[in-house]
């Protein structure tokens, strides 16, 4: 359906899919902390702005009458419709014969049976603001893509201007962006330096939402610069990989350990604490995240680093 707002057409979906869907939960790792300016929620809709292979398009989706509505305006509106259902996990099959295995692990499952491992479809919008997530706290990373975003991307098409919704920057801009507006972002060079490399392989890195996982894990973490968690959070993001767990983060194997054996462990030792689901193993990392499921945190978080003349 088509109708009209303002000088833009909004495009209407709606999606009866059956089951239970939680856009919530399953778009949350989308979000890149609470002041990304490509993500609100108003009025009990979630509205994002994002740059699909069609162009910039606002998209406003909220759950009604066990549908899925989509409005969308912009280029890209006929694109991220038609994707709606897969955006949302409609493809992940793995979920029916997931062997929960796991009292905590079950708990999730069943608090959540409307999520699901989403597949965007769209690389570069996951992978961008996970290499920047690199090595650096949640408020230095968010606050790095919340300028970045802001500084260099354009106003949302449609009603997504009103509320201050901006489509993140094309790998064409972020190209050109120069050294020292990087460390003005809050950016390390580092950094800096492969989401300019990843910008240059664009093209090239769409393609692998047409690979097998095995094969998109591998050419991803052949870019320098580009590591198994950077490609891991990719993954579970872009192409909707229910293995691709978030291995060399700070807080993953710790917690996961914590949860599964009662202490924290290391990358090394969560390998074989996930055995038994190997496969599916991205499929307990974010269970147990959906329930809060962690290890005791009795110390104060890590302050913000000040090296950066971040604005």
């Amino acid at each position: 359906m088509t109708l009209t707002t303002g000088a833009v057409q909004c495009v209407r979906r709606i999606w009866r899919p059956g089951r239970p869907v939680d856009v919530s939960a399953t778009w949350g790792v989308l979000r890149r902390g609470a002041g990304d300016p490509a993500w609100t929620v108003k009025g009990g809709a979630i509205w994002r702005a994002i740059a699909t292979p069609d162009g910039p398009v606002t998209l406003r989706v909220v759950t009604r009458d066990a549908a899925v509505v989509g409005e969308a305006w912009g280029a890209g509106a006929g694109w991220v419709l038609e994707h709606l259902p897969t955006m949302l996990g409609e493809q992940d099959e793995g979920h029916h014969a997931f062997d929960a295995q796991h009292p905590l692990i079950s708990d999730g499952r069943r608090r959540h049976p409307g999520w699901r491992v989403p597949r965007t479809g769209l690389v570069m919008e996951s992978l961008v603001p996970a290499v920047i997530e690199q090595k650096v706290t949640g408020q230095e990373a968010f606050g790095g893509w919340r300028r970045l975003v802001r500084t260099h991307g354009t106003p949302a098409p449609g009603p997504g201007a009103a509320l201050g919704l901006i489509v993140p920057p094309s790998p064409e801009v972020l190209r050109q962006i120069p050294s020292w507006e990087w460390l003005r972002l809050g950016i390390s060079p580092q950094r800096a330096d492969t989401v300019v490399r990843v910008a240059a392989l664009a093209g090239r890195l769409e393609e692998l939402v047409d690979l097998d996982l095995a094969t998109a894990r591998r050419r991803l973490v052949a870019v320098p610069g580009v590591g198994v968690w950077t490609a891991a959070e990719t993954a579970h993001r872009a192409l909707g990989d229910p293995d691709a767990v978030s291995f060399g983060d700070y807080h993953v194997a710790a917690n996961i350990g914590w949860v599964l054996t009662g202490h924290p462990v290391g990358d090394e030792a969560l390998v074989e604490v996930l055995r038994p689901w190997a496969g599916q193993r991205y499929r307990v990392q974010r269970y147990l995240e959906l329930i809060g499921a962690h290890r005791p945190r009795r110390g104060p978080r890590m302050a913000p680093r000040r090296h950066l003349p971040a604005r």
